[in-house]
C-alpha cells in the first residue's frame, strides 16, 4: 500500500521575541483564541466551534479578521498543541499554518511566531493579493503584523508574571 503524501510545507515568515515571563504564562495567552484581538493588528478574535473549548489537537475555531473596511472569517483547525512548547493551526481558506514555538531561556521565554504555506490557496486568495484589496505589499504586512503581535503579547505576558 503506498504511503500517503504529506503536504509540502514552505515557511513564509518567522519572527521571534524574548519575553520575561514563563512559557506557561505565554502559552495561556497565545492559545486563547478568544483573546487574539488584544494583540493582533488584523485578527479581531476567535471562537471555538464544534464543541471545542481550548487548544487540543483537532479543535476548531472561527477567526474574525479586519483590514481597513474589509472584514472576513476564517475556519481553523489546531494541528499542534504541545503545552507549553508549540501551538499551531491551519486556515482552511488560505492553506496557511500559523504557529507559535515557545522556548524557555534565561528565566523567560523566546516566543516565535511563524506562518507556512501548506497547500495551494484557492484562486480568489491570489486574486485578492493581485488586485491589492488588502494592500499592495501583503507579504510585508504579514511580517510586520507578526512583529506587532509578538510585541503586544510580550507586553501582556510581562505584566502577568
Amino acid at each position: 500500500m503506498p504511503t500517503p503524501s504529506l503536504p509540502t510545507v514552505h515557511t513564509v515568515d518567522e519572527v521571534s521575541v524574548p519575553i520575561a515571563a514563563s512559557p506557561e504564562t505565554v502559552w495561556e495567552l497565545i492559545t486563547d483564541v478568544t483573546q487574539t484581538g488584544r494583540w493582533s493588528p488584523e485578527c479581531t478574535g476567535g471562537r471555538w466551534t464544534k464543541g471545542a473549548s481550548g487548544p487540543i489537537m483537532g479543535a476548531r475555531f472561527v477567526g474574525s479578521n479586519r483590514h481597513g473596511v474589509v472584514r472576513w472569517s476564517t475556519h481553523c483547525t489546531v494541528v499542534a498543541a504541545e503545552e507549553p512548547n508549540h501551538f499551531a493551526f491551519e486556515v482552511a481558506e488560505s492553506k496557511m499554518r500559523w504557529g507559535y514555538r515557545l522556548a524557555a531561556q534565561d528565566g523567560g521565554t523566546v516566543l516565535t511566531e511563524y506562518r507556512q504555506s501548506v497547500g495551494n490557496a484557492p484562486w480568489y486568495i491570489a486574486w485578492i493579493s493581485r488586485v491589492g484589496l488588502l494592500g499592495r505589499d501583503r507579504e510585508g504586512q504579514m511580517a510586520e503584523g507578526m512583529a506587532r503581535t509578538l510585541q503586544a503579547v510580550k507586553a501582556v505576558a510581562e505584566g502577568a508574571d
